[in-house]
């Protein structure tokens, strides 16, 4: 069983910055992708940047530019640099792991809070 705790949400200013961590319980960084996602109330939650164990990154448009997704294999554990941040980011961050062996497996973090306000 894996574990993902998330850290780093919190208030912030309009073109502000945070930084999230996502660390997991044991090494799985290279059979994992590891994604982040967020949900606001009454919203569908969608993807925000995800990273593969090859390094590869993808982003959603409305992040491109803004934030970045990397990880750290030594401490089992994948950020979010979010830079400029707007108001429409606010949302619960969550880190998700899909293990790409097969059988997949999915594992989900508790999420984070994200507030941006002024």
């Amino acid at each position: 069983q894996v574990q993902l705790v998330e850290s780093g949400g919190g208030l912030v200013q309009p073109g502000g910055s945070l930084s999230l961590s996502c660390a997991a319980s044991g090494s799985i960084f290279r059979i994992y992708t590891m994604g982040w996602y967020r949900q606001a109330p009454g919203k569908q939650r969608e993807l925000v940047a995800l990273i593969t164990s090859a390094g590869s990154t993808n982003y959603a448009d409305f992040v491109k530019g803004r934030f970045t997704i990397s990880g750290d294999n030594a401490k089992n554990t994948v950020y979010l640099q979010m830079n400029s941040l707007k108001p429409g980011d606010a949302a619960v961050y969550c880190c998700e792991g899909v293990r790409e062996l097969t059988p997949a497996v999915v594992y989900w973090g508790q999420g984070t809070q994200v507030t941006v306000s002024s």
